[in-house]
């Protein structure tokens, strides 16, 4: 469906220019080779910072060469990977984790922070300490998976795996309309993280990553 992505990617772009905030995200299937390449130039002509993917509802293989293709192209043209990291498909993490490795120069946000999987990613506290492995380049959303995290028997370790990852690489978002803003918000506030820290989380490193004013 070519040709539907290209006119719902060009949609969000002509909308974002009437609505200030508005920060518009495309996105492509990485099976469909070259065109999903040419649309992913296009989009990024035009100022788009972001290319979400999403193993599970597109049905592609994270470990596919062609996902590593997309994701390199997308990091040379200086664009953030979004992909979805719910752990809702098979070795969801590992996968997520080893695309990152090939594709040092591209930026990746892995979003849910691998939901109740979450555990999985302090594997990065150790990542960094080896030698030209890991270029520090995987960020994580944690909509969802923060608002089961929060005032559960698991909140502990949720706010350790935060700063395992580094609270500099974590961004808050609402997963909506599944879930909302406030939710969210209410989620991550309960949690016993400083007001840096959450002030980090709720707006500074997005601002940063995505190179917002």
């Amino acid at each position: 469906q070519v040709a539907q992505t290209r006119a719902s990617n060009h949609a969000l772009i002509a909308m974002a220019r009437n609505r200030r905030g508005m920060l518009p995200t495309a996105t492509v299937h990485p099976y469909d080779g070259a065109d999903a390449i040419a649309e992913l130039e296009r989009v990024a002509g035009r100022g788009v910072k972001i290319l979400k993917i999403h193993p599970h509802t597109q049905k592609f293989d994270a470990a596919d060469p062609r996902v590593l293709t997309l994701a390199k192209r997308a990091g040379e043209l200086g664009m953030v990977v979004m992909m979805d990291n719910a752990s809702i498909v098979p070795d969801d993490n590992e996968k997520l984790f080893n695309l990152a490795l090939a594709a040092p120069k591209t930026k990746f946000l892995f979003a849910h922070m691998g939901g109740l999987s979450f555990r999985f990613w302090n594997i990065l506290a150790l990542a960094r300490t080896a030698e030209n492995l890991f270029g520090d380049n995987i960020y994580f959303d944690i909509s969802a998976a923060v608002n089961i995290a929060a005032g559960s028997p698991i909140e502990d370790e949720f706010v350790w795996t935060l700063r395992n990852v580094g609270v500099d690489n974590v961004l808050l978002g609402s997963d909506y309309p599944q879930l909302t803003l406030p939710a969210t918000l209410a989620a991550l506030d309960k949690l016993g993280l400083s007001p840096d820290e959450k002030a980090k989380i709720r707006h500074g490193n997005a601002k940063r990553l995505f190179g917002l004013k």
